[in-house]
């Protein structure tokens, strides 16, 4: 007499012979078993249908995992087109190569810095920043869009929000550039505390690095900074009293600085 576990395995291995779903009728059970057990005609049917089901799912997450691959790989292709497209002075049609590229792969990130650094480059800095903010939803971890959407806040007036983008992006990249970014926008913003603050990062960046020439500008910096601050600097200033409002504090480290001739 056929056991069980071989009425399990026979259909299983005439379905995977094939290849595909068909019925075959010479895989039944024995009758005196089959009897016994209750299977009929319709429960062989749906027994067999239920072992099929999970080979069907594995060919479905295959095939899907295959069609992500050429869709990446066509949207790369897509991007290579643009920058070239863009290297030929053809923004228009780069523009669209960008973003059949996005079309294709939502979560291709050369495809949003390209479209994004485009629309900026064209005059368009509110559409980059929203392809910035897109790119980041779909590719958290692409930090080149908060540089880049830092760039475009600022452009349309959103000073604060750009350098909290700059912040961020400095932060995780350990960019001495974007440090160097950033103090110089809090210089323009005439925000001196921050400045002194980010040349400061910068100096603790480049002792880590023992870059000796960034040492050398972040200590002059920091010096000149403080000469400016003094009087108002958390780190540096001796513990007051008496609050002393800002342009108060200014023009007492002028007068000094005259008093000593220079």
């Amino acid at each position: 007499m056929e056991s069980l576990s071989s009425i399990v395995r026979t259909p299983v291995h005439t379905f995977c012979a094939g290849g595909r779903w068909h019925y075959n009728r010479d895989v039944r059970c024995p009758l005196s078993l089959g009897s016994r057990l209750g299977i009929h005609s319709r429960m062989r049917r749906i027994f067999l249908f239920s072992l099929a089901i999970p080979w069907f799912a594995m060919v479905n997450l295959t095939e899907r995992a295959a069609m992500a691959q050429s869709h990446g790989s066509a949207a790369e292709e897509l991007v290579r087109e643009a920058r070239s497209q863009e290297a030929a002075g053809e923004d228009q049609r780069a523009l669209r190569s960008y973003t059949d590229a996005l079309a294709l792969d939502p979560t291709c990130g050369e495809g949003y810095l390209g479209l994004a650094s485009l629309r900026l480059r064209l005059g368009d800095p509110r559409e980059a920043e929203r392809v910035y903010s897109v790119s980041l939803d779909h590719v958290p971890d692409l930090h080149a869009a908060f540089l880049g959407r830092a760039r475009a806040r600022r452009t349309i007036g959103k000073g604060p929000e750009a350098a909290q983008d700059l912040e961020i992006y400095a932060a995780k990249e350990d960019n001495p550039r974007a440090l160097r970014e950033l103090a110089r926008w809090y210089a323009e913003d005439g925000r001196p505390l921050a400045q002194l603050a980010t040349w400061r990062r910068l100096y603790a960046l480049a002792s880590a690095r023992e870059d000796a020439a960034l040492i050398g500008e972040a200590r002059t910096m920091v010096r000149a900074l403080q000469i400016v601050v003094h009087p108002v600097d958390p780190v540096s200033a001796p513990p007051i009293l008496v609050l002393v409002a800002p342009e108060d504090a200014t023009r007492a480290v002028i007068a000094r600085i005259a008093r000593r001739g220079g």
